[in-house]
């Protein structure tokens, strides 16, 4: 099983709205590896070097390579595909959305709207994954350190969930505004995970006004 790879990017495909495929050049080998749109962009341009953490899905006549910006980010993708009915392109996509802390805040609040901004996600489709999901979190919380921020109180679970609010509130006024689902969920996966509502809704509406 691969678990990591370090080498440079030689190609990238998007493929679809929450993942983009890369060719990573390992000592002459190139490895398609399947990534977030957030980390595809954090690898930088073509020649630059990265590091991925490297989940390994094997299946019947295919084996996939799913690459993420660190361990935490594997663990939750592992964890997601470990639930009833999720495979590893929901759990990709989920993972494009929200980071592990948020994520883990998601779940143990039961915050269906928030897993509903995630692209194929409805609402019973995110009621079911919670009661699914909460159990497998707090079993594996520890073993998958950022979310082991699931301590009710702490700084960094405080700090997820107004990362999560403040893209529920964003998604929201986008709504009311006249936006599509598609348009919201495509503007909210290429916003910066620090700032407030405010700026977060003026930088979405200077990606989505040239679409109109």
């Amino acid at each position: 099983m691969i678990g990591a790879l370090r080498g440079s990017v030689i190609e990238r495909r998007p493929l679809g709205e929450t993942a983009v495929e890369l060719v990573v050049d390992v000592g002459g080998v190139g490895y398609r590896v399947t990534v977030t749109p957030r980390v595809a962009a954090a690898s930088g341009g073509l020649g630059h070097e990265l590091t991925l953490s490297v989940h390994t899905h094997v299946r019947e006549g295919s084996i996939t390579l799913y690459g993420f910006a660190d361990s935490d980010e594997r663990g939750a993708f592992e964890l997601l595909i470990s639930a009833h009915g999720v495979g590893p392109s929901l759990a990709l996509a989920v993972v494009a959305v929200h980071r592990p802390a948020e994520l883990a805040d998601i779940v143990i609040g039961g915050d269906t709207d928030a897993l509903c901004l995630v692209p194929g996600i409805g609402k019973k489709t995110a009621a079911r994954l919670l009661v699914d999901l909460r159990a497998r979190f707090e079993q594996l919380a520890g073993p998958l350190g950022s979310i082991a921020m699931l301590g009710e109180g702490s700084a960094s679970t405080d700090g997820s969930r107004r990362a999560g609010s403040e893209r529920a509130d964003v998604s929201e006024a986008l709504a009311q505004l006249g936006y599509a689902s598609e348009e919201i969920r495509a503007v909210l996966l290429s916003l910066p995970g620090d700032r407030g509502a405010e700026d977060l809704l003026r930088l979405a509406l200077r990606e989505l006004a040239p679409r109109r």
